[in-house]
C-alpha cells in the first residue's frame, strides 16, 4: 500500500505518521498491493481531524473523524472504513482481494481561499471516470459519503451520468441527453 500524508494548520511528529501507517496497513488485507491511502491531518477548534481516503480495486473509501486526540481520530477513521467494507462486503466481493474476508484514493490541487463575492474555483479534483453500472455508482457514492457521484454509465454505452441523493432519501440519475 502506498501512503501520502498531508497536514493542514498543524505540524505533527513522525510517530503520528508511523502510527497512522501501521493502522492503515490493517486495511491492506482487503486490497492488492497497488492500493493508495491519503491521510490528511488538521486541527480546528481544539479538535484533531483525520480524513482518510483509500483507493484500491477501482473503488474509493473515505472517512473523516474528529476527536480530542489525534491517535483516537486515526483509530476511528480506520474503524469507519472497515465498517463500510463489512457493510458492503457482498457488493464489493468481486472487486476486493479474493481472500479479504476469509479472516473472523488522485491528486488534488488547492487554490487559495476565495474572497467574499469571488466566484473563483477553490478546489480542483482530477478523477478518471470508469464505466460502471448505476448500482455500482450508488454504492461508490455511499462509500465516499457524498451526495452525488459522476460516472460513465455502462447501460448507456459509457455516456456521462450523475447519481445523486434526493431529499426524500431516494436516489436520482442525471443522464447525458446527447
Amino acid at each position: 500500500m502506498k501512503f501520502q500524508f498531508s497536514e493542514k494548520k498543524v505540524k505533527l511528529p513522525g510517530n503520528v505518521h508511523a502510527y497512522a501507517e501501521k493502522k492503515v496497513m490493517k486495511l491492506a488485507r482487503y486490497f492488492d498491493e497497488d492500493a493508495e491511502a491519503l491521510i490528511v491531518f488538521s486541527v480546528e477548534k481544539n479538535r484533531n481531524n483525520v480524513e482518510l481516503t483509500v483507493h484500491g480495486a477501482g473503488t474509493w473509501f473515505r472517512a473523516s473523524e474528529s476527536t480530542s486526540d489525534m491517535f483516537a481520530s486515526i483509530d476511528a477513521a480506520i474503524g469507519t472504513i472497515e465498517g463500510q467494507i463489512r457493510k458492503n462486503k457482498t457488493r464489493l466481493a468481486r472487486r476486493l482481494r479474493q481472500d479479504a474476508f476469509t479472516r473472523t484514493v488522485e491528486e488534488t490541487s488547492f487554490i487559495p481561499e476565495e474572497t467574499e463575492d469571488d466566484l473563483s474555483i477553490v478546489r480542483i479534483k482530477k478523477f478518471q471516470f470508469k464505466p460502471m453500472t448505476r448500482e455500482e455508482a450508488v454504492l461508490q457514492m455511499n462509500l465516499l459519503e457524498h451526495n452525488f457521484f459522476a460516472f460513465r454509465d455502462e447501460e448507456q454505452d459509457g455516456k456521462f451520468a450523475v447519481v445523486y441523493r434526493r431529499n426524500d432519501g431516494g436516489f436520482g440519475l442525471i443522464e447525458d441527453a446527447d
